[in-house]
């Protein structure tokens, strides 16, 4: 029996809808929208959020998880507002990355129970990184760009590679990038030391935008500017950023939104295994992490975050003065939009999952919803 949801307000990429009342099919489709001045509801409701850069959570390493141990991951995020994610590698030994992607495949064509969030592709970051810049990733196993390794890791993934992070500066990268994104890979610059010269390039050979921007990156420097103004000047690329105040300064934060805007920042966390858990030691890719003080490190580095993406969206309102709508479109809407699926997953009409988030009043998220059921 078709079930109806009510708000104050319903947040979509093209504006505001008052008052909403959407009916849901037993399917757990939207199957329509209109609006009632009547509904006295206070509730917010807003599109699931997409990260697009997800190591891990709740104890697991997504290049490590069981099928039972995706589904813990997947339940966690959905209680954070997570509808959709692409778990992301590091770099590792050739062969563990092959199988890791295997597995990563697996979970991306495997059902999906109905209180989870949703692997819908896959997040390639390294081995073609720059050893200046690796942060945490192990250097014995960063490779220089090579095609033919590219396309065993594609077919390893059975084409559920969805994102590369490469350093550009790297040689063979830009036929690297321009391959990728023949194949319609998203390029995303990151774990490098390019000049603006060389991000410049790589944004000619199809690359589309920046992974954990300012992290693992040649700082910003005034006449000699680095990746980092360009990934800031240049409206054809999206940026990502991990807005959990260790990261990345609330200034800087500020700085970036004024840079990109609200139609291409996008939120991620980066998150690894120690999400959701007390402090102590866990795993990122092959190595040991330790957590403490809301802190994950390894060798004197960031190794990830803990931070979960409900607290992104509310750490970007309290670092920037933005509104809730501005705050969950960079979480939601933009990644989709990086990716292509706009219209599928950040897109509440009918025909659509009636999947949302429910915040209160006061901008709290409260509730999930997944195709139609609270969770």
């Amino acid at each position: 029996m078709p079930t109806t949801l009510t708000a104050r307000h319903l947040y979509t990429s093209q504006g505001t809808i008052d008052h909403p009342v959407i009916i849901v099919d037993d399917d757990g489709m939207i199957a329509s929208i209109h609006s009632d001045p009547s509904n006295k509801s206070q509730d917010v409701l807003t599109s699931t959020f997409l990260d697009i850069h997800t190591h891990g959570a709740a104890n697991y390493d997504v290049m490590h998880a069981s099928p039972a141990e995706f589904g813990v991951i997947g339940k966690f995020l959905a209680t954070k507002g997570v509808g959709n994610y692409l778990p992301t590698t590091v770099t590792a030994p050739i062969d563990e990355t092959l199988r890791s992607l295997e597995a990563l495949a697996n979970a991306v064509e495997s059902h999906i129970l109905a209180n989870e969030a949703r692997p819908v592709g896959i997040h390639l970051e390294g081995p073609f990184i720059s050893h200046a810049k690796k942060g945490v990733h192990p250097p014995a196993d960063i490779l220089r760009p090579d095609i033919a390794l590219f396309d065993r890791f594609y077919q390893a993934a059975r084409g559920h590679i969805r994102v590369i992070t490469i350093a550009p500066e790297i040689p063979g990268a830009l036929a690297l990038i321009e391959h990728a994104a023949s194949l319609g890979v998203k390029v995303s610059i990151g774990h490098t030391n390019a000049t603006s010269e060389e991000a410049q390039a790589a944004i000619e050979a199809g690359a589309c935008s920046a992974t954990h921007t300012f992290n693992a990156m040649r700082p910003l420097d005034h006449r000699t500017p680095g990746v980092i103004a360009t990934v800031l000047d240049d409206d054809r690329l999206f940026a990502e950023l991990i807005c959990d105040g260790v990261h990345v300064a609330p200034e800087m934060v500020r700085l970036w939104l004024k840079a990109k805007g609200p139609d291409k920042a996008i939120l991620v966390t980066d998150s690894m295994s120690a999400a959701g858990m007390p402090d102590g030691t866990y795993t990122l890719g092959t190595f040991q992490v330790e957590v403490a003080d809301g802190r994950a490190m390894a060798n004197g580095s960031l190794a990830g975050s803990v931070l979960t993406m409900d607290r992104a969206v509310a750490n970007l309102q309290r670092f920037t003065g933005s509104t809730l709508g501005t705050a969950v479109r960079l979480a939601s809407y933009n990644p989709a939009k990086l990716l292509g699926l706009e219209d599928s997953i950040a897109n509440p009409v009918a025909g659509q999952p009636a999947s949302f988030n429910v915040f209160n009043a006061s901008g709290d998220l409260q509730a999930t919803i997944l195709n139609g059921v609270p969770i």
